[in-house]
């Protein structure tokens, strides 16, 4: 069964940057294109980015050039660094990935609060 747990939420003014960790487990990490999804306050979940096996990156247009996904195989950790931070990217931030043809069961996700 896949797990995710994720970590480094928290509280930073607008403009600044923060940087989320995803520890995996349950899967052959390598294996899998591994996605970053958000919940933002009264809205429905979104996704946000994903990195394949292979390393290539795409992105939601909301955070494009501002956020970066990149992964440790040897630590079976996914990573988001965000930058130029916005009020509106406020939410809970969960990792995932397609595990037999649908989404694993959500971690607990990590606040992100972006306010003055």
């Amino acid at each position: 069964q896949v797990q995710f747990v994720e970590s480094g939420g928290g509280l930073v003014q607008p403009g600044g940057s923060l940087r989320l960790s995803c520890a995996v487990s349950g899967i052959i990490f390598s294996a899998y294109t591994m996605q970053w999804y958000r919940r933002a306050p009264g809205k429905e979940r979104e996704w946000v980015a994903n990195i394949r096996a292979s390393e290539s990156t795409t992105y939601a247009d909301s955070v494009k050039g501002r956020f970066t996904i990149s992964r440790d195989n040897t630590k079976n950790m996914v990573y988001l660094q965000m930058n130029s931070l916005k009020a509106e990217d406020t939410a809970v931030y969960f990792c995932n990935t397609y595990y037999r043809g649908r989404l694993g069961d959500w971690g607990q996700g990590t606040q992100v609060t972006v306010s003055l």
